[in-house]
């Protein structure tokens, strides 16, 4: 049985204050889940106080991202090397930063490698627009977005230190969720790229509109591997429960 990963991606919300007491009730709420993986990913400027808070629980600690080189005159980011002392994942590709800011499929792919060779687990995101789904461009973009992800690896990744999240950009933050069988007909197929493409078969998550309503039935098709919660990852009753649905939700390989 493949075990799931639920991260979630508190985006810009927060205080370090606020963080920590969410924090906290997410470590009561989730206790020690069986058969699943937990993870937060805070503000940079939480890490270090989140990284005591939740010191000898079963919670994770990740970035929502990572520069491509380790030291330099970068004025602003933020380096793999300071970050693998103080947690143990980073999210790359994440559909904010792509449409947002302009972050390139390349810029991804560079991120990616320079995360694993520190030591880093990695969060690759991955997705099509609106648009491109209504032209049926949705596996090209992903592939695209892939390729570009794994061209800059030295080394083949251990298929434990990386797991690529699935999150098509008309569900993000939208309430409007892909249906599990939209989500599982792109998780396996990025899995089925992958083993042509790289010879490796990593977890698929799912992101877009994550609730605790919605995550039992996502979890419940094969390839779909956890969950990159978005909004309701700042309610700490709620993250539980996806936490909950994804230890109870998964079928056998």
């Amino acid at each position: 049985m493949t075990v799931p990963l639920v991260a979630g991606n508190w985006k810009m919300n927060t205080t370090v204050a606020e963080g920590i007491a969410l924090a906290r009730s997410v470590r009561e709420l989730v206790g020690s889940p069986r058969d699943v993986e937990v993870a937060v990913l805070p503000p940079f400027t939480h890490l270090w106080a989140l990284r005591d808070e939740l010191a000898g629980s079963a919670i994770q600690l990740g970035a929502q991202d990572v520069f491509w080189e380790l030291a330099g005159a970068y004025t602003g980011e933020v380096s793999a090397a300071t970050l693998v002392e103080v947690c143990g994942w980073a999210l790359v590709g994440h559909s904010e930063r792509r449409h947002l800011l302009g972050e390139s499929d390349e810029a991804v792919g560079r991120k990616f490698a320079c995360a694993s060779a520190t030591g880093l687990r990695v969060i690759v995101a991955v997705g099509e627009t609106e648009e491109d789904r209504d032209a049926g461009a949705t596996f090209s973009v992903v592939d695209r977005q892939l390729d570009a992800a794994f061209a800059p690896l030295i080394a083949q990744p251990d298929p434990d230190g990386f797991v690529i999240a699935y999150e098509p950009v008309w569900a993000i933050g939208t309430g409007r969720t892909a249906t599990p069988e939209q989500a599982q007909e792109v998780c396996a197929h990025i899995k089925q790229h992958l083993r042509e493409r790289a010879n490796t078969s990593p977890r698929a998550l799912y992101g877009g509109s994550v609730t605790a309503a919605n995550a039992a039935e996502l979890f419940a098709e094969r390839d779909i591997d956890g969950a990159l919660v978005g909004g309701a990852s700042l309610r700490a009753e709620e993250f539980s429960a996806i936490v909950r649905a994804a230890a109870g939700g998964m079928p056998e390989a």
